[in-house]
């Protein structure tokens, strides 16, 4: 089982279902960051709605150290400012986001990033369903007006090379047929040369990212992130 894990985070996710599936926002949407000037009010600002599982949650770190402080703390080295709202859930599936996306989305968003999947091909749930489950999310931002940047996750070979080949192809094809941004591989940053997540940037569990690995990721995804807040719409 031990084995099998790693080879899934050798190939780009970590969040495991056996993770006990802990709910870390609390309620969706609690764990905000806003940046810029103090005098900027959040209402003010455009609002991106982060939805995804653990990586987005912030799972096994100080509050001030997950994915959505980290980013928005990038962001305002930038100049930029946001309001990004921590929509992530710990063991979500793509099924769980498209079923909750318009709840998380009824305090209003201008843009989306997704970060789902991983705990489907974890789990071994068959590629065509993370796929439906995605274009729902997909056609539910773009009947919005929502741009979004989709993140990808790449399934390990373990599953068979038909599995693989069917489940990396949908973040690249749906990002292609929805106009959308895309970064290919989340775990990209803290992987080594040989493609394996680096031990140094990983919390003790060996699944979820620390806070230097977590830093990485945000800078390599930082100028999507910019890109996205330029498609919003005034």
């Amino acid at each position: 089982m031990k084995s099998a894990l790693r080879s899934c985070l050798t190939h780009g996710y970590g969040a495991a279902r056996g993770i006990r599936n802990i709910v870390y926002t609390v309620v969706f949407g609690i764990s905000v960051g806003t940046i810029g000037p103090g005098a900027a009010m959040a209402a003010d600002l455009p609002r991106v709605l982060a939805l995804g599982d653990s990586l987005t949650a912030g799972y096994g770190l100080p509050r001030e150290d997950g994915f959505v402080p980290q980013l928005t703390a990038w962001l305002a080295t930038q100049g930029r400012q946001a309001e990004v709202v921590n929509a992530g859930v710990s063991g979500d599936t793509t099924a769980g986001g498209a079923a909750r996306l318009e709840w998380s989305l009824a305090s209003g968003a201008d843009a989306l990033i997704v970060n789902l999947g991983g705990n489907d091909m974890l789990r071994g749930l068959a590629p065509a369903q993370a796929r439906a489950n995605l274009t729902l999310i997909m056609d539910a931002a773009q009947a919005k007006g929502l741009p979004v940047l989709l993140v990808g996750m790449q399934a390990p070979g373990n599953f068979g090379a038909d599995y693989k080949t069917e489940f990396d192809a949908i973040y690249p094809d749906l990002a292609a047929q929805y106009g959308a941004l895309l970064l290919p591989v989340y775990f990209a940053p803290i992987a080594t040369a040989e493609g394996a997540l680096d031990p140094a940037f990983m919390q003790p569990d060996g699944i979820h990212p620390n806070r230097e690995g977590v830093a990485r990721i945000v800078e390599a995804m930082g100028p999507k992130v910019l890109t996205l807040l330029a498609q919003i719409k005034p």
